[in-house]
């Protein structure tokens, strides 16, 4: 017999889903078997798999060592990296940090490091998770940056913090705000709508004003911070969240984020990099506003100050 007890962060997941993780082995059918024939019971009662788990529920496996170890699976002895996070909030739940830039949010290929793997080095190292913890639930980042894009990475430190944080962003009860800066001068705030379509060969993507049947509909608000002589400071509110929608949005329009190498203006791009080092675009998200009042702010990096004051610095010279 073996004996688990549901810890925080795995509270809130179906009997059966967290049965299906501590015995990923095992098909379907021998997991529901075993809970009709009280092989496998639930704080000491029978349970369809239906249930909702509680912190410090109790469950029981009436199996043979060797069965229990045939379907729980060899254990794999994972190594995450640790590196030094901008951490900006922090409860029992969430964890939110100020992502760099150059940073993957999540794998892309399977030898990729992302911040995933350093969110759950960091709670391995601070003793917040353990490494049995993740047999049967693995913290995860709840929005995606894109790699050359600075700012607010939000992710699940239990089962109950990526289920809100997935139903908040998916309610769009958050609000987020961007800093970037752009092409050409902008005086007044805007209000865009479109329709966006994805090349996923290319990895790119179109905007048009007119709906097609694969396109999706967008909406970007900005409104300008500064106007220097040929560039803007602009924050924009994501109101929908697709796959490089702000860069895609504004270079439509004509004022295409300095730094964007797929939708930038490469002779405005080598100019910046050239004077100021600006490797990435100067996308950063630095806002976001919660439902209840909670407000998180992260500080752009230093590329992105550099050509702040480089672009002031031309203004008050003239």
């Amino acid at each position: 017999m073996k004996t688990f007890i549901i810890k925080e962060n795995e509270a809130g997941q179906r009997f059966d889903k967290y049965l299906k993780k501590l015995l990923k082995e095992a098909p379907s059918s021998f997991v529901y078997k075993m809970l009709r024939k009280k092989n496998i019971v639930l704080n000491g009662k029978k349970a369809d798999g239906s249930e909702k788990l509680n912190a410090r529920d109790e469950v029981k496996l009436f199996l043979a060592d060797e069965t229990y170890d045939k379907f729980a699976g060899a254990e794999v002895k994972e190594s995450f990296p640790t590196t030094a996070l901008d951490i900006v909030y922090e409860d029992e739940d969430i964890l939110i940090i100020n992502k760099p830039a150059g940073m993957l949010s999540q794998k892309a290929q399977p030898s990729d490091i992302s911040a995933n793997e350093y969110i759950i080095g960091y709670l391995l190292q601070s003793r917040a998770l353990k490494e049995t913890d993740l047999r049967t639930f693995r913290p995860s980042v709840c929005n995606r940056l894109d790699r050359n894009t600075s700012g607010l990475l939000t992710a699940g430190k239990t089962l109950k913090g990526l289920q809100d944080l997935s139903e908040t962003l998916k309610k769009r009860t958050v609000k987020k705000y961007y800093l970037c800066l752009v092409a050409g001068c902008i005086t007044a705030p805007q209000h865009l709508k479109g329709y966006l379509m994805k090349d996923e060969r290319q990895n790119r993507v179109f905007i048009s004003k007119e709906k097609t049947a694969d396109a999706l509909c967008i909406e970007t608000e900005y409104e300008p911070l500064e106007v220097y002589q040929d560039v803007t400071l602009l924050q924009v509110h994501l109101i929908t969240g697709r796959s490089h929608q702000i860069r895609a949005h504004l270079a439509s329009i004509g004022h295409p984020i300095i730094g964007d190498s797929k939708y930038g203006n490469e002779k405005i791009n080598h100019f910046y990099r050239e004077r100021i080092g600006v490797k990435h675009q100067l996308l950063h998200a630095y806002r976001m506003i919660f439902a209840d009042g909670r407000c998180v702010e992260a500080a752009p990096p230093d590329d992105f100050n550099k050509a702040i004051c480089y672009a002031n610095q031309n203004v008050t010279e003239q």
